[in-house]
């Protein structure tokens, strides 16, 4: 599987990490199967953001309220590794499920994308999926 992701939502991301070298940026993926059409930027409330994330639970419950409303679904996340590689750590690995969620990891520069399964090839825990930007 492949998933659709719009230049301007990916450069977004990537803005986001720039403006925040010292901290993790988070936020969800919004849309549907296959497509990003929306970004859901959130606060980072892990006790240290300048290694992790937590996504405010406050924006889950919103987003999620919304796609029960007839909105865009929640399809994953995305956060930044501002001194680190772009895939999985073993942190990411330790806080995942195996919900099929999507993972959008950047540095600033490039993204990548990988999805939580009960077993993966990446951290033991991910398979990766590639990206297709447009427009």
């Amino acid at each position: 599987m492949t998933l659709e992701i719009a230049t301007g939502i990916a450069q977004a991301i990537r803005d986001a990490a720039a403006a925040s070298p010292d901290w993790e940026v988070c936020g969800l993926l919004l849309g549907e199967p296959g497509r990003v059409t929306a970004l859901m930027p959130a606060a980072n409330v892990a006790a240290d953001p300048a290694t992790a994330f937590e996504i405010d639970p406050s924006a889950l419950l919103t987003a999620h309220r919304a796609a029960r409303g007839g909105g865009p679904a929640v399809l994953g996340h995305y956060h930044s590794h501002p001194r680190g590689a772009v895939g999985p750590s073993s942190a990411d690995a330790a806080a995942s499920h195996a919900d099929g969620a999507l993972w959008i990891i950047t540095n600033a520069e490039t993204l990548g994308c990988w999805r939580a399964v009960a077993e993966g090839p990446v951290a033991g825990r991910f398979v990766p999926v590639p990206l297709r930007f447009v427009g």
